[in-house]
């Protein structure tokens, strides 16, 4: 099997199923609870939060355990619905956005609220200076995603937090595709809310991570218990928690050969596919993309052909999202960068991830050429 769907999900180190293994089955102790076992396990949870925060520049209290991107997205935008309503009612972020922010924009759209949708060049990255026009006095969050989990796009985090900071309005970005992959300083680019995922980067699914700025208000998304000091309820995920903080400290470590090595990859099989395959093109831009992003339009041909077609060589890549995996329209993301609905139905994204060798990247290519040739000649 060659698997290139990493924007998807990705495998779990081995170092990470170690890890967790203990927790589920020898050490399950709650960790709020009173006796030793407990706290042992509540200071080891400290102890991950301490090494999560440092990677980005945080302050260990500034980190809270979540079920992942989708949670901490739609806590950060109801947050700012409940806390901030009294200063105003409008919201701005992109068109390119994931789901997890559009949906609960458009659920905030229904209780009263107004969203500006930022549109996006060919590129797929917004306009700062668009950004500051949308900026009104009653203007409470903006939310612009760090790295589009389609087309790659990384958006100029640090202009966007300059500009949030300058009008004293909070900044959230969704950094589910950035974390481990990309250096993160929530400090010097003024974030002041990211999301974070862990089955993205190597660690198991469930599990994920809001920064929140401790100099800003922050009402709980769930009620219950006092975990979390207080701001999310529930007994916590220790295994996964666990299993997190070991994919972290191992892709922040090897981050940057990882990084070498996805673009190396990246750039070979974009150039050849782009070079030696008629009629196609990239989405997205050429140099500001995650390193292990490819995604390409091929003209006249429908992309869930293709993909079947690559599986059935036991080569999985995907037609955009996985969390649009069942949704037959094009993609709101390739619709937004200015494709027709036929060049955004027959785009393929292909993420490579570290463990890919370019033997794979080779064969990938390989078949992809024949099935596109194959399809065209059928046409």
């Amino acid at each position: 099997m060659i698997y290139l769907d990493h924007a998807a999900t990705t495998a779990a180190y081995p170092e990470v199923v170690s890890e967790m293994t203990p927790y589920l089955d020898r050490q399950y102790f709650n960790p709020s609870g009173s006796y030793r076992e407990g706290r042992l396990l509540h200071k080891k949870l400290d102890k991950i939060r301490e090494k999560l925060a440092a990677v980005i520049h945080a302050s260990p209290e500034e980190i809270i355990f979540t079920s992942g991107g989708t949670e901490a997205d739609n806590w950060v935008l109801l947050n700012a619905a409940r806390t901030s309503s009294c200063k105003g009612r409008h919201i701005i972020t992109s068109s390119i956005e994931h789901h997890a922010i559009l949906h609960t924009c458009g659920f905030l759209e229904k209780q009263g609220f107004e969203v500006t949708y930022l549109p996006v060049t060919r590129n797929g990255i917004i306009d700062c200076d668009m950004l500051n026009d949308a900026i009104r006095p009653d203007t409470i969050l903006i939310s612009i995603m760090y790295a589009n989990n389609e087309i790659g796009t990384l958006q100029p985090v640090h202009k966007i937090g300059q500009i949030a900071q300058k009008n004293s309005i909070p900044f959230h970005t969704d950094a589910v595709q950035a974390y481990g992959h990309l250096p993160i300083q929530v400090d010097d680019d003024s974030i002041d809310f990211l999301s974070v995922s862990a089955h993205k980067f190597g660690g198991p699914k469930g599990v994920g991570f809001l920064y929140a700025n401790k100099e800003l208000a922050l009402t709980p998304l769930l009620y219950g218990g006092a975990q979390e000091a207080g701001r999310r309820a529930g007994t916590e995920n220790v295994a996964g928690i666990i299993g997190m903080g070991t994919a972290s400290d191992i892709s922040t470590a090897h981050q940057k050969e990882h990084t070498l090595l996805q673009q190396t990859l990246r750039d070979h099989l974009m150039n050849r596919i782009l070079s030696e395959i008629p009629m196609t093109r990239l989405n997205g831009s050429r140099q500001e993309r995650l390193p292990g992003n490819i995604n390409v339009s091929f003209a006249g041909i429908d992309s869930a052909t293709l993909i079947a077609m690559l599986e059935a060589k036991d080569i999985y890549v995907s037609g955009g999202s996985a969390c649009s995996s069942s949704d037959p329209s094009p993609s709101h993301v390739l619709k937004a960068i200015g494709l027709s609905d036929e060049m955004a139905l027959s785009a393929v994204r292909i993420t490579i991830g570290h463990e890919n060798t370019p033997e794979e990247i080779e064969e990938t290519f390989r078949q992809i050429k024949n099935c596109v040739h194959e399809l065209r000649s059928l046409a």
